[in-house]
């Protein structure tokens, strides 16, 4: 797990790694609406849920934004102008 030798590391830690709702969807670059569908999904799950705010993990945030690329792609033709 991970292990803090101060309040400030903690601190420094939380602010590179954890992020809200609004970052997350910045970052995933999609809607509140796709974000919570995610989240009820279970393809994303946040660390913390107030009610008014979720917390993510940004490896987590990141990683579904990967899983949701390679779907996203859309397929090479040889064809000019498709």
């Amino acid at each position: 797990m991970y292990n803090f030798s101060s309040k400030e590391e903690l601190a420094e830690w939380i602010a590179r790694e954890v992020v809200g709702t609004s970052e997350a969807m910045e970052i995933m670059d999609c809607s509140r609406q796709n974000l919570h569908k995610f989240v009820q999904s279970g393809k994303l799950v946040p660390i913390k849920d107030t009610g008014r705010e979720r917390l993510f993990l940004r490896s987590d945030v990141l990683e579904r934004k990967e899983a949701a690329s390679i779907y996203n792609r859309k397929p090479k033709t040889d064809k000019p102008g498709e």
